[in-house]
């Protein structure tokens, strides 16, 4: 087995991929801007090594620096994490010619997965169902518009290039077509140094729910179930559940197997995930996208099946043979994860950056806390604000919720804003627990509670004020005494504890 290992990452998916390199007993290596010199991922490691400044592009986008780390500290496999090189195909080759190995697929899959137009081509030839859409760029407005009309409104604008979201628009109607086509070109541009843009035709109420696949390098290729992605904002996942609320293991054994089959019309190697739309009408689906990496929500995927998803890459990596046969994998219970961001759901999920004054987390059964994050440490203002992947595990959904919306309760950050107040009112919605899920849940969600925030803030500040008033009044009995007034403490941490 590998003796070191350099993690190309920082935060909570750097801390993940320590903790399991440890149990495996392999030194680690982190690298860190010096934004994140205190860094937990930095503490963790058995070395760290300094990369550059503070923005990406002069530190952890720096492969030929990271590669330089990586010879000088002996470390023989690099383990990009999400994110940053991880789907990098030139810096994997460049890896190999040095003699080092990426933990992740070939550069070839990367490729071939990596453009939108290149991997709708693949999945095709793989008879794999893909939303009606241009297999090649638009060319121009004129181009657009005529595709658009052939298919019918509404259609979808998307980036060929990269993802996250960046370059896409839902287009309802041609009078505002122009614009959305130049904005989406401009964002793919300024984002991934491309401003391909193609166009699909857009699936009403659609869920995204996507297959956690593995192959190795021996031709083996098996799926690990589903997640239910379809919460999400800016196109980005905020929460994740295995298996989906549908639990059809009919729909689950079809999209499985054309998950396979694209992982093995690219020969793939490691962990990836293919994504699908799902129509909430006639639960038809349609190949999306994949993502050659690991996900952010792999969490999920470990509770439900019981497989360390790292540990198994760093396996395959090294030569071996998957640890599992396709009939080995049972999904058992029901996983839901939210990410917590340092972020204001009140203010647009704008970023929270600044330093985290207290952190509790919670206890109890069934609970995991994937965190990069300490009491007293720095969230920076210049990477992707998500600060743990919290994840509970029950033995239904049901379960599940009642034990995610107690966790939560039990989460307790100061001195930055975060997603936690919105999760707690998710976990609340009656569409939520239904299970009644799409991609435009959060719009439909704040749509259904308007006016509710503020009354819910009124009655805060009454109890809070109410807490107050009261702790004066019995602060004048006790300076009797010199003895504190215990309710007025209490009072006030269980009004703003929420939040």
């Amino acid at each position: 087995m590998f003796k070191k290992i350099l993690i190309a990452n920082r935060g909570e998916i750097a801390c993940r991929v320590i903790r399991a390199c440890r149990e495996m007993n392999i030194g680690t290596v982190a690298v860190y801007s010096d934004a994140d010199k205190d860094a937990l991922h930095v503490r963790l490691a058995d070395e760290a090594y300094r990369v550059g400044p503070p923005p990406s592009a002069e530190s952890y986008l720096r492969g030929e620096k990271i590669l330089e780390i990586a010879k000088l500290s002996g470390a023989e496999a690099i383990h990009p994490g999400y994110g940053f090189l991880s789907e990098n195909a030139e810096f994997v080759r460049q890896a190999k010619a040095a003699g080092i190995v990426f933990i992740g697929p070939p550069p070839e899959a990367m490729e071939g997965m990596g453009g939108k137009i290149s991997a709708r081509k693949i999945a095709i030839e793989a008879g794999v169902p893909v939303v009606p859409g241009t297999t090649e760029p638009l060319t121009s407005y004129d181009d657009a518009r005529e595709t658009a009309a052939s298919f019918g409104y509404p259609v979808m604008l998307k980036a060929s290039a990269g993802g996250g979201g960046k370059g896409m628009r839902l287009v309802e109607n041609e009078d505002v077509l122009r614009s959305a086509l130049e904005t989406a070109q401009s964002e793919a541009l300024a984002s991934f140094g491309d401003d391909a843009v193609y166009i699909e035709k857009a699936v009403v109420r659609p869920r995204h729910i996507e297959i956690q696949v593995f192959s190795d390098s021996h031709g083996n290729h098996v799926h690990l179930g589903e997640r239910e992605c379809s919460i999400q904002r800016r196109h980005q996942k905020v929460i994740e559940e295995a298996p989906s609320p549908i639990d059809s293991a009919e729909l689950r054994s079809a999209m499985g197997a054309c998950a396979v089959k694209v992982a093995r019309a690219v020969n793939y190697v490691g962990a990836g995930t293919v994504e699908f739309l799902v129509s909430d009408l006639d639960r038809s689906f349609y190949f999306l996208e994949m993502n050659t990496r690991l996900q952010v929500e792999h969490p999920v995927t470990e509770l439900v099946t019981g497989i360390d998803l790292v540990r198994e890459q760093i396996n395959v990596a090294f030569g071996k043979q998957l640890s599992f046969t396709q009939d080995d994998v049972q999904l058992r219970g029901h996983a839901i994860e939210c990410r917590i961001y340092a972020e204001d759901p009140d203010a647009n999920f704008m970023p929270s950056p600044g330093r985290i004054t207290r952190l509790r987390l919670p206890q109890g059964p069934g609970v995991r806390d994937d965190g990069g994050v300490y009491d007293g440490a720095e969230v920076p203002i210049y990477y992707d604000p998500m600060i743990s992947k919290f994840a509970v595990l029950g033995r239904d959904r049901a379960e599940a919720i009642d034990r995610m919306r107690r966790a939560l309760m039990e989460y307790h950050i100061a001195g930055i804003k975060t997603t936690i107040p919105f999760f707690l009112d998710v976990l609340e919605d009656e569409v939520f627990i239904a299970g009644d899920l799409d991609t435009g849940f959060i719009a439909a969600f704040n749509e259904r509670n308007k006016g509710r925030e503020s009354d819910q803030r009124l009655a805060d500040l009454a109890v809070i004020a109410a807490a107050l008033a009261d702790g004066e009044k019995r602060s004048v009995t006790n300076s009797e005494t010199q003895k504190p007034s215990k309710w007025a403490m209490s009072g006030r941490v269980s009004a703003m504890g929420r939040y």
